[in-house]
């Protein structure tokens, strides 16, 4: 366990700071900067989070591009996307070198450790977003999900029946289900998964599956992906998210809502017992992980992990 990093906070407090942390020079900007005006919380209460949650966060990022999603207003403010890593930077940022389009390669970020994640944070990232497959085999994704987005007239009830039912389809197949809120308006289902399909087979697989449930549960479920043709009160089983390419918030990630929740590992148990996405805050998630420990520790373990090479 690394050990236990004090951000600067407060008015008092400088609002710039350059703190060594596990042998690195961490330049922190602007700490004082309110990010949620309603909450009080600041940039620098922020970092303090990502630090408390670091040991947990890191190693399911590790090793993956990462796009950032920077908010310089605060969590009410625009907002832009940038996948390139920004220089100057420190020369202990790594890279992960990814061609995309005609031939353009682009440099993403990785957070490898809490520096590297601190200083991602220091951007302006309220929330992470890191690549499907690791850096060594980009088009090889380690796990495949389901995102479950509740659609106009669908309460979050809904959302966690959606979920069971996913899970009850994944344990047919003999496949480990891990779940976690999404921090925003859903749930987000994982499996682990033995790197053998390409990204395209792992989306191919997801969207058959999606595509059944809505066809058994056409009240509860839909995996029409056209927002005009979606009916009413619906939950979107969102296979196409796991297109390459594409991110979704990474586990522990702050959401820019108003509440500052956290996308949150839950037991199934508790998801049975109507957790709510507002539930897991910035607030308590630090304590929440050091009591529990990170719920989903097995997705990074490399024996549990489905074939999934026998459906695609």
């Amino acid at each position: 366990m690394p050990r236990a990093l004090t951000i600067p906070r407060g008015p008092d407090a400088e609002p710039n700071v350059t703190l060594r942390v596990d042998g690195r020079d961490v330049r922190l900007t602007n700490l004082n900067k309110i990010f949620w005006s309603d909450l009080g919380i600041t940039k620098g209460d922020l970092l303090q989070y990502y630090a408390d949650v670091s040991s947990a966060l890191v190693p399911h990022v590790r090793g993956r591009a990462m796009v950032m999603k920077r908010y310089p207003h605060g969590a009410a403010g625009e907002f832009f996307f940038m996948k390139r890593a920004p220089t100057p930077r420190p020369d202990w940022i790594e890279v992960c070198s990814i061609v995309h389009g005609s031939g353009n390669v682009i440099d993403f970020p990785m957070i490898q450790d809490r520096p590297s994640l601190l200083w991602v944070i220091n951007l302006g990232c309220i929330d992470l977003n890191q690549w499907y497959a690791r850096c060594d085999d980009v088009n090889r994704p380690d796990y495949v999900h389901f995102d479950l987005d509740p659609g106009p007239g669908a309460e979050f009830d809904r959302v966690r029946e959606a979920a069971l039912i996913v899970r009850e389809a994944l344990g047919a197949l003999k496949m480990p289900a891990f779940v976690k809120t999404t921090g925003s308006k859903g749930l987000h289902v994982y499996v682990p998964i033995v790197r053998k399909p390409v990204q395209k087979e792992v989306w191919t697989f997801a969207k058959a599956l999606a595509q059944q449930l809505a066809a058994r549960h056409p009240a509860l479920l839909t995996a029409e992906y056209r927002v005009a043709k979606r009916p009413h009160g619906r939950v979107l089983v969102d296979y196409n998210q796991n297109a390459w390419g594409r991110t979704l918030a990474s586990i522990y990630s702050v959401r820019p809502r108003p509440e500052a929740t956290v996308s949150t590992p839950v037991t199934w148990k508790e998801l049975a017992a109507s957790v709510r996405i507002e539930d897991f805050t910035m607030a308590n998630v630090p304590a929440r992980v050091a009591r529990l420990g990170d719920l989903w520790k097995p997705l990074l373990a490399e024996r549990g992990r489905f074939d999934l090479k026998q459906y695609v």
